[in-house]
Formats: structure tokens, sequence, C-alpha cells
């Protein structure tokens, strides 16, 4: 990896470039908002290739189609980059100039021939050629990605595979080129951004290596910090398992019905000595809670700011006061430091933001007046009068490069997690559908035209095998529980493999499948791949099973 934790470009950028690879992501669906600047690059000419093992929405508006068997992104990119040196595309200067490991990456993917990555991925040979050779050749092209190369449990070599990709072909650090993971809310980027995660201060500062950085928070916050990273979801489950966590405070999560192998996350939320709940809705797991605290709505009920996917900090404005007994999230913490023998006081947003800028260099020029003035600023943004950065890593196409080249990083190919056989032959895959979100605490409590409940999508190939109909509620069984869902035939999949959402989980528990095998780097569970099965019920009663 090289660089910071977001998106090299501006949404702006996609509708004046030449070549998308739209990778693991049904932006049509699950981002409609940046889709729409992607039609705009595809109306003005830009040709988009759509990697994905379900025939999407998005591919609808493809050039082409790669849709590869699920599990085989690391193998697909290695393929592609392959043919991409064979046939001198490679951009030599950047690579020369820019870049290290080339050498390593090269010996590393020539194996991966054209008809060696049919063979592994499913994708045709001349498919993965004609992607490929578009992508080299370009003057501009980009790659955005998001849960469908992430929720792997090798995801950051998924991840790692398409940056390879593009310092192949120098598509990094200059205008209509990057490299974008799409974030799948408003302020999943401003959660990093802030410090919400286990080994970074905000401002993605190192908490175990940048010294410095350590000591101005402890200065501001009269403090002693361990230089130690912290754990991440996955490993807070373990050390609930082992013993060592007991007691949880949840703010805006609900893991009860958003974790993979759900019977064991409710299993060990409810052993818990002592869990607190700060959340909008009585959750599933604001249930099992010992204490909830009701919170507020950070769209419309509080002041502060958000940041998108491609780094763009934006102001909130309160609409609304919350409803009821509900508080100001930043109203709660204080009371409850205060309740601690912090006496805070109750700082408003801006207080707290400058606070940060303080902290955080990348931020260090966003006053609250210069985001409302420019309409939000992209970080890094190191002064009050610098403009923001909508682009990252230019700094590649100086000579000589500033700052650290950008490494190659050869990745193994790997297969899911879980193998089918003959007791489990259907791979499941999950995803997000236009109007809903999630485990539909926010989504599912209003009616719309485009609810139409949970399912099981099947391939028409799969749905005559197995001899249901649109509509047939069957059993769905993997390793780890079942349950019975209503058949949905979907031409845009393929024979052997199904498709469902999380959005309904008070009518069909789909984590109940889904298995918990993890990325050791990230920590991010495989939802995108686990094996099941598909029974008619009218069958197993007749059996007695």
């Amino acid at each position: 990896m090289f660089g910071a934790g977001g998106g090299t470009s501006s949404y702006e950028e996609i509708e004046h470039t030449d070549v998308v690879l739209l990778w693991g992501s049904n932006a049509r669906n699950a981002h409609p908002i940046f889709f729409h600047h992607l039609l705009k690059g595809v109306h003005n000419g830009a040709r988009l290739y759509v990697v994905d093992p379900r025939r999407t929405e998005s591919a609808a508006w493809a050039d082409g189609w790669l849709g590869l068997d699920v599990g085989s992104d690391v193998a697909l990119s290695h393929t592609m980059a392959r043919e991409i040196i064979a046939a001198g595309l490679h951009n030599e200067t950047f690579v020369r100039r820019a870049t290290s490991g080339f050498d390593e990456y090269r010996a590393h993917v020539e194996p991966f021939t054209l008809e060696e990555g049919e063979r592994i991925t499913g994708v045709p040979a001349a498919m993965i050629r004609e992607a490929a050779h578009a992508f080299a050749k370009a003057d501009r092209a980009m790659i955005c990605w998001t849960l469908g190369i992430t929720e792997h449990h090798n995801g950051v070599d998924n991840v790692l595979s398409l940056i390879n990709l593009g310092l192949l072909c120098g598509h990094v650090g200059r205008y209509g080129s990057g490299l974008n993971p799409l974030r799948g809310q408003n302020n999943v980027q401003g959660g990093g951004d802030m410090g919400a995660i286990p080994n970074k201060l905000s401002g993605f500062q190192d908490i175990e290596s940048d010294h410095e950085a350590r000591g101005r928070f402890e200065a501001a916050w009269d403090t002693t910090i361990r230089p130690t990273h912290g754990w991440h979801l996955t490993q807070m489950f373990h050390a609930m398992e082992t013993g060592e966590l007991r007691t949880l405070y949840v703010i805006g999560e609900n893991p009860a019905q958003s974790e993979a192998d759900i019977n064991r996350t409710r299993r060990l939320l409810a052993d818990l000595d002592f869990m607190v709940v700060q959340d909008l809705f009585l959750t599933r797991t604001a249930e099992l809670a010992d204490v909830v605290l009701p919170g507020s709505a950070s769209w419309c009920e509080t002041e502060g700011t958000v940041t998108n996917s491609e780094r763009r900090v934006q102001r909130v404005r309160k609409a609304l006061d919350p409803p009821g007994d509900a508080r100001d999230d930043m109203w709660i913490l204080a009371e409850i430091a205060r309740r601690l023998g912090h006496d805070w006081g109750h700082p408003t947003s801006e207080q707290v933001w400058d606070e940060l800028r303080s902290l955080s260099p990348m931020h260090a020029g966003m006053r609250y007046d210069r985001l409302e003035a420019l309409g939000g600023i992209q970080w890094p943004c190191p002064d009050e009068h610098h403009p923001g950065s909508p682009i990252l890593h230019e700094r590649l196409w100086l000579d000589p490069v500033e700052g650290m080249l950008a490494p190659f990083s050869p990745t193994v190919d790997q297969r899911p997690f879980e193998a089918l056989d003959d007791t489990y032959p259907i791979r499941l895959t999950t995803g997000r559908r236009l109007e809903s979100y999630n485990t539909g605490a926010q989504t599912g409590r209003y009616s719309s035209p485009l609810h139409r409940g949970e399912s099981l999508d099947l391939s028409p190939e799969d749905a005559t095998s197995l001899g249901v109909v649109d509509g047939e509620v069957v059993r769905v069984s993997s390793r780890r529980g079942a349950v019975e869902a209503p058949v949905r035939v979907d031409e845009a999949l393929r024979a052997g493999l199904a498709f469902m959402t999380f959005h309904f989980p008070d009518e069909v528990d789909v984590n109940q499948l889904t298995i918990d095998a993890t990325d050791p780097r990230s920590g991010t569970a495989e939802f995108k791949a686990c094996a099941i099965r598909v029974d008619r019920i009218n069958v197993l009663a007749a059996t007695g099973d």
C-alpha cells in the first residue's frame, strides 16, 4: 500500500475519463449518486467494464461484463496484468521512476496466461484481453471497487491486486486516472478519518509508530495514550469468546443482525457482563443491552460534518430537535464523561472540529466558514490558504518522485474459504438493493413501492434442476444454520450462484447462513462467499427431515 486510506480521485473526474473498471460493485443500486457521475462519463464516451459474478443493473450500462467466479478476483487481476506486460502496454517510464518491486511482480503474474485466467475465473479469455488492453491503452482510466472486493477472507489482497493494475499502467495521481474505493454510506470515510479504527489516531496517524502525533494528542487531552493497536470488530468478538472482553458500548451499530454467523454473534453479545447501546431505534442489538441511550439522527438533528468517498468534508446542519428523550450524541458522551469525573462541558460541534483541526494536519485548513464557502473541501488541506486536494499522489509524476515509491504487491490467488461439495453445492453471495440499507433498521421502517421482501435469487438453470418455481418458499441451509425464503428466478445469475440481502432480517435472517471467515489484516468477514443447499419444503415434510 501507499498513501492514506481514501480514494485518489474526485467524482467529477469520472465524467471525463476514458475507461472505467467497476470491480465488485453494483453501483447502480448501492452507490446511486456516484453512478450518476459515472453515467455522465459513459454518455461522454467512456468505456465501462463491470467485473461482477452477477450481470447486475450496473452491467446493463457496460461495454463488457466480466462475470468471474466468486473469489477469483486476484487471478483475474493477475491475468490482466500478465497480458498487459506481454503486449508491452504497461507504462514503463512510470513504473521505472515511481514504483518498486516490478521485477518480482512481473515474475509472479507470468503463469497467469489468458487461457489459465479463463480456467480459474470463468471469464472468456477474449473478454479478459479486451478489458486489459482497453485499460492499458487509455489515456485516462479508473478502477472503482467496493464490498465485492473487500468482503472476502483475502480482501486486502484483492485491493492490492487492483492497486497493482493501476500502478502498472500509470493510472493514478493524474486527472481522470485513479483508484477509488466507494464507501457504503455518507460518512464511512469520515469515521476512519476521525480515528474510529483500532490502529490510527485522527488523520491516519499511527498510534504505535508516530510518536510526535501521539504526543500532541496526549498534550491536548491531558492523558497518556498507550502506544498499542486496539482490536478491530472481529478481534472484539474473539475476545468475548475468550473472556477478555466483558463490557461493550455500541454506538450506531447493529451487530446482532449485521455480523456473519449471527447465531454465534448473538450468543456472545448475550453473554457479556454489561452492554450499552446508543442508537436511533430499539434494534435487535439494543434489545440485548443493559442500558439503551436514545441518540440523534446525524443527518438532520445535529450539527457537524461528513466525509464522502472523494474525501470531501461537508457541513451537516441541524434541521430538527431529537424527539422525546433522545439527545445529541455529543451531549450523551459529554454527560457520561462528566459522570466519570471528566468535565468537558458541552462544546459545540465547531469547537470539537477545531480541536480535530489542531491535531490532524490533513484537516488543519478546514475551518467551518471555508467548508461553507467552498461547498466542502477535500483532504489533505494543511493550512487555511490551501484549496484542498482533488487528486492524491500527484507526487508520483514528479521527477524525481517526492517521498516513497509506490510498491507493487505480489498477492496469492486464493479460493473462497468454504468450498462447495455435494451437500452444499451452491455458492451464495450477498449484496444490497437500491431502496434498502444493511439490516433495515432505518429503511425497513417505511413503505416503498420498491420493497418486495427478502428472496433467494436463483438462476433459471438451478431453479429447473431443483424443481422450484418463482415465489415458492424453500429451505436454504449452510453449515451454520437454515432459513426459509421465497424463490426469485433471476436471469442475471449463472448456474451455481445464488443471491440474497440482509435488508429484512426479521423476515429472513440471512446471516444465519454466512461464514465468519475473516481477513487477518482487515478483520472483514467473507460475506460474499459461502456454501448453501436448497431444499423444497414439501419434499422435506414428506421425508420427515
